[in-house]
């Protein structure tokens, strides 16, 4: 599959590389989860007008990562590296001595795999980096899979390498137009509900995007027939993406997220699922260290506020958890018909409450709202009046109150239009309303 997109974070690292060789050197971070693209994000941005040295973190020894390291660095800036180094730090230390009479691109991928090959290579970086950085005219790019790693090594304020990076981008998949690039490229007559299924599968990871436009016609039907098989990549991508953050507890954070997946989306409500177990510990893990879920309260509501909601902020993730996980004894049978089955059933379901979220992102995109959210009251221990989508455009004057629904024939206007009184009562009162049913058709 070809480059798209990522304008933004090209033209960000193209001026940060600017800097670095006009000045002095310049650090920049790199994270996003597994399959979201750094790597080609990075090379994309750096080619074609300096060197590029491109080096990958593997949990080796580290004088054999070293004895692998000088020759691709020899190689690249046609320079003489010893062969001998068994050292990070001294590998480092002659690359920034090189920088100061040239300039080249440096990207060290997995960065945070140094935690379990020599945790001190931090310290010496950071060292190194201090002494060498105001003398030398390198762009170093460091990249990173594991958040809560790479949280910890670049923002905890106790590390090392805490306020030494010039920018810290986090990539997001693909936004809404480019997702529709795509699938136009591969399927020009595509339907908005083949568009929902590869935002609803997918979350636009790149990754899991080529997968299906090669592999797959792009139909509902075709990319179910490719992700639902006997050793499809999508089996086991989500146990893969997450047990190197979670560790050897990964047991429990998998059980919350599959409640979460499948609706059980309250701490009390999750905590009875799971035989009344505390969980407060884990949910705020999930979103500080690992972030990756949400924590979601009604739109303008108060930060004390016990109506709270928790979401995966995940397309791919939320997906794998409500039918891998949750069906591992089916899997482990291998009767993936039966899975298919069960997906097939429920995906009317799963698809509309993707295309919210679909038309929270469309509307993100749009630059037009200061806030955009859900809102909804509870009565009587139930909730009441839920509103889809609630925005406050950026005059704060005025406010979008919409109903999603997958077919125009399911909406009730009645009923919706009690629903946006109660809203307004409650916290639009003096606000400007327009009122939008969004359906696939506004896709």
């Amino acid at each position: 599959m070809k480059f798209y997109n990522r304008t933004s974070e090209i033209k960000e690292l193209q001026r940060i590389q600017q800097l670095a060789f006009s000045s002095h050197s310049r650090m920049t971070v790199i994270t996003g989860r597994r399959r979201i693209g750094k790597t080609s994000l990075a090379l994309e941005a750096t080619k074609g007008n300096a060197p590029t040295v491109y080096l990958f973190i593997s949990r080796k020894n580290e004088a054999a990562l070293c004895a692998e390291f000088s020759s691709l660095i020899s190689s690249e800036l046609q320079t003489f590296i010893p062969t001998e180094i068994k050292s990070f730090r001294t590998l480092f230390q002659l690359v920034m001595e090189t920088a100061k009479s040239r300039k080249f691109n440096l990207i060290i991928d997995e960065f945070q795999e140094f935690e379990y090959i020599n945790p001190a290579v931090y310290s010496e970086v950071q060292n190194i980096w201090d002494q060498y950085r105001k003398q030398s005219n390198l762009n170093l790019i460091l990249m990173g899979s594991v958040f809560s790693m790479m949280h910890k090594i670049f923002e905890g304020y106790k590390e090392p390498l805490f306020g030494r990076a010039d920018n810290i981008i986090r990539l997001r998949g693909f936004g809404t137009e480019t997702l529709k690039t795509i699938i136009y490229d591969y399927r020009p007559a595509f339907t908005n509900d083949e568009l929902l299924a590869l935002y609803a599968f997918t979350g636009g990871v790149p990754k899991y995007v080529e997968l299906l436009c090669e592999n797959s016609d792009l139909t509902i039907n075709g990319m179910l027939d490719y992700m639902v098989r006997e050793n499809s990549p999508f089996t086991d991508e989500g146990k893969n993406i997450l047990i190197e953050e979670f560790g050897k507890d990964y047991g429990v954070y998998f059980s919350i997220l599959s409640c979460i997946a499948s609706g059980t989306n309250t701490q009390s409500a999750i905590e009875s699922a799971l035989g009344g177990i505390s969980i407060g510990g884990q949910l705020r893990r999930l979103i500080e260290d690992y972030s990756i879920i949400a924590r979601t309260r009604p739109l303008m509501a108060k930060e004390g506020t016990h109506a709270i909601r928790y979401d995966i902020t995940d397309n791919f993730l939320k997906f794998w958890f409500r039918y891998f996980d949750k069906n591992q004894t089916i899997i482990e049978i291998r009767n993936f018909e039966l899975l298919r089955q069960i997906i097939e059933a429920d995906y009317p379901t799963f698809s509309g409450l993707m295309l919210e979220r679909y038309f929270r992102l469309k509307m993100a995109e749009s630059k037009q709202f200061a806030a955009i959210g859900s809102w909804w009251e509870r009565k009587k221990g139930a909730e009441a009046n839920e509103i889809d989508i609630v925005g406050i455009y950026a005059d704060k004057k005025s406010a979008l109150v919409a109903e999603v629904k997958r077919r125009q024939r399911n909406y009730n206007h009645k009923d919706f239009m009690q629903k946006v009184e109660s809203v307004k009562h409650r916290i639009l009162s003096g606000y400007e309303i327009t009122t939008r049913l969004l359906t696939l058709e506004d896709m």
